[in-house]
């Protein structure tokens, strides 16, 4: 069977010290398959959209913002990610610039400033694969990840990249 995934943007705005990264809050719909965590912002890819594009548009529907410097800093396959078993391939990004304030709330959540370092201590409420690969989001390695996380019944059930 072909491998068709949904396609989406995962992106991690840091704050102009980079000291804190910008995060949804997910706790404004009561059936959210997010709900209570804390994420990137991001989306869907749309049709005839690039995913440099998908990220910027996101940026600005989710926070106001326009993102100025991007990295792409890797991929991960998600197959069974979704609520209904639904596989996932994401591009996640870096936005280390960007223009304009963000409300503190939208659609999905609150948006807060955490501190990266909290971040990466795993002390949120986040997708139980996210400690995986948010290390490699913010390694000081120029090198972009390219990953496979299966997951079933919402949980992962392994990881493996590689980098390039």
């Amino acid at each position: 069977m072909p491998y068709t995934p949904i396609i989406a943007t995962l992106g991690y705005v840091l704050s102009p010290d980079r000291a804190s990264v910008l995060l949804v809050h997910r706790n404004a719909r009561a059936q959210d398959q997010h709900l209570g965590k804390y994420n990137g912002l991001g989306g869907k890819i749309e049709p005839h959209e690039d995913v440099v594009s998908g990220m910027r548009r996101e940026l600005r529907e989710e926070a106001a913002i326009e993102a100025l410097d991007l990295t792409l800093r890797g991929t991960i396959s998600w197959p069974g990610f979704g609520k209904e078993g639904e596989d996932w391939l994401g591009f996640i990004f870096l936005i280390t610039r960007f223009r304009g304030e963000p409300p503190p709330a939208n659609a999905e959540g609150s948006l807060e400033w955490v501190p990266v370092e909290r971040l990466l201590r795993g002390d949120l409420p986040l997708w139980p694969g996210d400690p995986f690969f948010l290390p490699l989001v913010f390694a000081e390695d120029p090198r972009q990840f390219h990953g496979v996380m299966p997951y079933r019944e919402g949980q992962p059930v392994s990881w493996s990249y590689t980098l390039i």
